[in-house]
């Protein structure tokens, strides 16, 4: 005791050395990896689904494209032939989507004044389902239409 202070002394047990981590540290680093390991995943099934629907949408544009340029020379839409033909009997557009998640098809009208091109998801394996934009479509006038696995329309999501 130190009597000159007035007070008792106290002794300080030694500093003990800690190696690791304890078991709630480690538990809240899992549950930290879990949450944004799901959060990445969710946002990378979002851009691959983005970018596949923007295939899609560069092929009926290209079409769109030579169809307006081949209006311009002969007074008439290219028949589906004519299409998918190569130049220059025809348009060259190839039946699927540059990447080739999309496969490519048109009608025209009986008069050849109009038509209505189709992209149509293929399915393959290993690659996960695009259930809500399936089929994206467009017209002579530049409308643009996209529906659902269950026929719904999805045009305003799809063509963003």
């Amino acid at each position: 005791m130190n009597l000159a202070a007035g007070a008792p002394s106290r002794r300080t047990p030694p500093l003990r050395m800690h190696r690791g981590f304890t078991l709630t540290e480690v538990l809240t680093i899992l549950v930290a990896l879990t949450v944004l390991a799901a959060v990445s995943v969710s946002m990378w099934r979002s851009h691959e689904l983005t970018e596949r629907r923007r295939d899609a949408m560069k092929a009926l544009l290209a079409l769109q494209a030579a169809q307006d340029l081949y209006f311009g020379e002969h007074a008439r839409y290219a028949d589906v032939a004519q299409i998918f033909a190569e130049p220059p009997a025809g348009l060259g557009i190839k039946p699927e989507s540059p990447s080739g998640f999309f496969r490519i098809s048109a009608l025209n009208s009986e008069d050849d004044l109009g038509y209505w091109a189709t992209a149509r998801a293929i399915d393959r394996e290993g690659t996960s389902a695009d259930t809500r934009c399936v089929e994206l479509r467009i017209d002579q006038n530049g409308r643009r239409f996209a529906v659902d696995s269950q026929g719904a329309d999805r045009s305003a999501d799809c063509w963003r």
